[in-house]
This record gives C-alpha cells, sequence and structure tokens, in this order.
C-alpha cells in the first residue's frame, strides 16, 4: 500500500497524468456512449468531465497540476473548429443559396440566447456582474470569457455557463426537436443542426456530428456565425446602451 501512494504521488504530479487521465476516462465514456446508442444523456463530454472532477476531488489533486497535462487537449480546440470548416465545404453550392436566411437565423438566435439571458437574470435579481457573465452563454467558452471581461462580466464565470447551456443543450436538444415535430430528413437535419450550433456552440456541434453529417455540417456553421456576430456586437450594442 505505501508503494502504491507513492507511485501515485509521483504519477499525479507529473504533466502526462492529466493528459492520460483525461484520455481513458473520454474513451471509455465514448464506448459506453456509443454501446447505449448514442443516448443524449449518455453525452461523453458530460460524464468525462462528471468523472475526471470527482476523481480530481477524492484524491486531493490540484487543478493546475491536471491541467499541466491536460493542456495539450485543450491546444486541439482550435484546430478541431476549424476543421468544422471541411463539412460546410463540400456543401458550399446550397449555403450560396441560403446564406441570407442562414444570416438572419442566426442574427434572431443570437438575439434571443443573449436576450433570455438578461432577462432571466433580471427576474432573478442576479447580481450585474453574473447578468453579464450570462449574455454570451451561447458563444464557445473561449470567446465568451472575452465578451465577458469586454462588458463587464467575469470571465470564469461565463466559461461555466457557456459549457454547461452546451451541455444542456447536447443532452435536451433531441428531444425538444422531436416534441417540436421537427423532422429528419436532409431539410430538417440542416434546421435541427444549425439550431444546436446556435443555442449550444461546440458542444451541441459535436452532438449534431455524431447523428447527422447534415446536422453537423450546419452546427458548424452555426458555430461560427455566432462566434463573429457575438464578438462584435454585443460589445458594441454594451457600448451605445
Amino acid at each position: 500500500m505505501p508503494k502504491f501512494v507513492e507511485l501515485w504521488v509521483y504519477l499525479s504530479a507529473t504533466p502526462l497524468f492529466g493528459l492520460t487521465a483525461t484520455l481513458v476516462v473520454y474513451a471509455l465514456a465514448q464506448a459506453a456512449y456509443t454501446g447505449l446508442g448514442q443516448a443524449p444523456w449518455a453525452n461523453p463530454v458530460l460524464w468525462t468531465v462528471v468523472f475526471l472532477a470527482s476523481g480530481l476531488l477524492a484524491t486531493g489533486v490540484p487543478y493546475p497540476s491536471y491541467f499541466a497535462g491536460a493542456q495539450f487537449i485543450h491546444f486541439l480546440l482550435g484546430p478541431a473548429v476549424v476543421a468544422l470548416a471541411w463539412p460546410l465545404w463540400l456543401r458550399r453550392e446550397e449555403l450560396r443559396q441560403r446564406w441570407g436566411r442562414l444570416l438572419v437565423a442566426a442574427l434572431a438566435g443570437g438575439v434571443a440566447a443573449s436576450g433570455s439571458a438578461l432577462l432571466l437574470g433580471w427576474v432573478l435579481g442576479l447580481p450585474a456582474e453574473v447578468i453579464l457573465s450570462l449574455v454570451p452563454k451561447s458563444v464557445t467558452a473561449p470567446v465568451a470569457m472575452g465578451i465577458a471581461e469586454q462588458i463587464g462580466g467575469i470571465p470564469e464565470l461565463a466559461a461555466v455557463f457557456a459549457v454547461m447551456t452546451g451541455l444542456v443543450g447536447a443532452l435536451s436538444g433531441k428531444y425538444l426537436f422531436d416534441a417540436l415535430r421537427i423532422p429528419t430528413d436532409p431539410a430538417g437535419w440542416a434546421a435541427r443542426g444549425f439550431a444546436l450550433g446556435t443555442a449550444s456552440h461546440g458542444i451541441g456541434a459535436a452532438r449534431a456530428l455524431h447523428v447527422n453529417a447534415d446536422a453537423g455540417a450546419y452546427a458548424g456553421l452555426a458555430l461560427g456565425l455566432q462566434v463573429v456576430l457575438a464578438s462584435l456586437l454585443i460589445p458594441l450594442l454594451f457600448r451605445l446602451f
């Protein structure tokens, strides 16, 4: 037992600990997700976060020690987002035909996402800093942190809200779309994917890619549009009003 404790202390202090733990836990969660028929509640991102956070708390490993290795995966977020452009390139002709409607839909979705956050925070009587941190909740976490900092919010809290929003969308999207009777033909998949990418950014786009290629492509497009529109318009509107 003492030798095991010594080994654990040594491994937990090395950069490879965070990298190995993340890869192993995610691989197991992905295998379970596939075995369960890709059920929304079995989302591998959700369960990876739950198990890793529980493990760090149970073992007393500080987050900086874990992130020293996990940062190598964090670095891959940028290339992963860029890779979403490939499905869009394959569908460039239909995007040329629909660009106007897609832009209007992105604007409407962004206004609904930010406006509902402001209204909800105001109704609940939340502090101003918390409300401002909620505003970019439907934009991918790194961008949400930058926007929150510009408008007077708390960047770290904005990242938490963004991740929670993404997970809620990935878990509930299928049931909501089914309740709204959105079809599963090519047009319906495009609508589902675009809505999920608009509301739930990268985590929603990842879920859409698992389910259908068209849904994944349009979710990636919605994610990119929200990043651009929110980065430009939210700080501008807050400066004006």
